[in-house]
């Protein structure tokens, strides 16, 4: 059983950055595939971005159209922890931010992942 602890939110002005990270127990992240996903009030889980081990020499990686080129996930196999680089942060960005690992499928539907944090809020002020 996964244990994923997220941490790293907080209060930032538009423009601002955070990185979050989660650390897992109980369990590698090496063979799973993880992902990052979001809820503001009112709305859905939101899909933010996605790692997994390609099969090459690279990690494949997605991303939400809207964080493209201002979020960066990256997986670290040794501290067996989960990171997201968010810069040119923006008040839609506005969310409690989840980790999940999924032991296959993941990528984009959050359904597909078998484990999940218990959410760190990010607020960005105009």
């Amino acid at each position: 059983q996964v244990q994923l602890v997220e941490s790293g939110g907080g209060l930032v002005q538009a423009g601002g950055s955070l990185r979050l990270s989660c650390a897992a127990s109980g369990g590698t992240l090496r063979t799973y595939a993880m992902g990052w996903f979001r809820q503001a009030p009112g709305k859905e889980r939101e899909f933010v971005a996605t790692t997994r081990w390609s099969g090459s020499t690279q990690y494949y990686a997605d991303y939400v159209d809207s964080v493209k080129g201002r979020f960066t996930i990256s997986k670290d196999n040794v501290k067996n922890a989960l990171y997201l680089q968010m810069n040119s942060l923006k008040p839609e960005d506005t969310a409690v931010y989840y980790c999940a690992a999924a032991s296959s499928g993941g990528g984009r539907v959050f359904r597909l992942y078998d484990y999940w944090g218990q959410g760190t809020q990010v607020t960005v002020s105009s």
